[in-house]
């Protein structure tokens, strides 16, 4: 049977650089790469702003570790995990008890797009997508059956809770929001309770930028304009997905004489960083990123202690029935293969049959029905009850039933396992 690898760089043990170093530019180009790879059927990236993470099915158990040789990655980034290891890990991240934000919600739609975006590729087959979807429907669970999510936060969140904590108050604070995506908009969202004196919304995209400005009564901004808009602000909350420094220390350096002693907090949540670490060597600018939001974490954590022995409860339940559907999925192949066998026996003896009542006085259209109605039916119900058998043993764990059902029937494990990888490789080129 191929092996369910992950490889995973995340808060818990990568920091904001390492993180950033092994980040794919490309993730299309690199699901296309993983899939070319010998032996690997199925794979899925996920990267978020604060873990990168390949999922993948492969007949070679250190396949992602390869990976990551021939692409020059390094190797202490990562934590590889398999089989039952990996889809643990899938399923606590799904639920929000592996985030650095304990019980936020993004990482259901994260986790979607990215499964969306293998399936694209043509790299989503039977046992990855088997895992994804249960952890997608066990993260729901989890939020509907406790209360992980309850008054959590997200990074988002997260950011405008530690502009508060360092400032004391946002009250009458000038606050420019750089990015009117889904970040960007959790970020908004948090401040719209707050008295702030105004609040500035810049993007690409500026239409985008008017709508969430508008939704919380502040300006739009261009992007290529936000250059005037550090002169009055107080905060700087930096949420957009560009690939590139939005804020520079050059850009700074223009406006900063016109600030005089005024103090700029600026909280850069991306990765990678839109913004210039060194714009932190002017004493009235003070910067933080991701590595700052541990502390709101750690408090989050605190909190929600009791909610997430719960999750884990959740968790453990689910895992028992996703490894059950893979027990199923696995005498299901060796049953389909059963029943083709005995469907191509039946057909042939039918054929035979029918070719001599043919040849011996002729065969009514009724007959003929009569005959395949009794073929198929026979061969059902002999095959039932070993059908029962085989996906109870399946249930149990019972490798030894099953090995002895494929050596009676005379059915071969490379010759379903290939089966099942050239379905899987088929879907690539469609």
């Amino acid at each position: 049977m191929p092996f369910i690898s992950s490889m995973s760089a995340n808060h818990h043990w990568a920091s904001v650089d390492e993180i950033e170093r092994v980040r794919f530019k490309d993730v299309d180009s690199t699901i296309r790469k993983l899939i070319s790879l010998p032996g690997v059927s199925e794979a899925m990236v996920l990267q978020t702003c604060n873990r990168v993470e390949v999922y993948a099915v492969a007949d070679d158990p250190d396949a992602l570790k390869s990976f990551t040789i021939e692409e020059g990655m390094p190797f202490k980034t990562f934590r590889f995990f398999l089989d039952d290891d990996s889809l643990y890990h899938l399923l606590r991240l799904a639920c929000g008890i592996d985030s650095m934000i304990i019980g936020e919600d993004q990482i259901l739609g994260q986790l979607k797009t990215s499964f969306l975006l293998s399936q694209k590729h043509g790299a989503m087959g039977p046992t990855l997508s088997t895992a994804i979807l249960k952890a997608i429907s066990v993260g729901k669970r989890a939020r509907q059956d406790t209360r992980i999510n309850k008054g959590s936060v997200s990074i988002g969140s997260a950011a405008v809770d530690l502009a508060e904590d360092i400032l004391g108050s946002l009250d009458d604070k000038v606050i420019l929001v750089v990015g009117a995506g889904e970040m960007g908009t959790l970020v908004a969202n948090a401040l719209a309770e707050k008295k702030l004196k105004a609040i500035y919304v810049a993007n690409r995209t500026f239409k985008h930028a008017e709508e969430l400005a508008g939704q919380l009564g502040g300006i739009a901004v261009k992007l290529d304009d936000i250059s005037d808009y550090l002169i009055p602000a107080d905060v700087i909350i930096c949420a957009t997905a560009a690939p590139h420094l939005v804020i520079t220390k050059r850009m700074l350096e223009e406006k900063i004489n016109e600030r005089g002693n005024k103090k700029l907090l600026i909280i850069d949540i991306t990765n990678p960083r839109n913004v210039e670490e060194t714009v932190s060597d002017f004493e009235v600018v003070q910067l933080h990123n991701i590595d700052s939001l541990r502390r709101i974490s750690d408090a989050n954590l605190e909190k929600r202690h009791c909610e997430i022995a719960q999750v884990e409860v959740i968790i453990k339940e689910e895992f028992v029935l996703l490894k059950r559907e893979y027990k199923r999925h696995q005498a299901d192949r060796l049953i389909s293969d059963l029943y083709k066998r005995t469907d191509d026996l039946r057909m042939a003896e039918l054929n035979r049959a029918v070719s001599k009542l043919i040849s011996s006085g002729g065969l009514t259209e009724k007959q003929m029905e009569i005959l395949c109605d009794f073929s198929f039916s026979l061969t059902n119900k002999i095959l039932a009850s070993p059908t029962r058998q085989l996906r109870l043993a399946a249930e149990k764990g019972d490798e030894d039933r099953i090995k002895a059902a494929m050596t009676l029937f005379d059915i071969d494990t490379e010759e379903i396992n290939e089966l099942s990888y050239n379905k899987a490789k088929a879907v690539k080129t469609e």
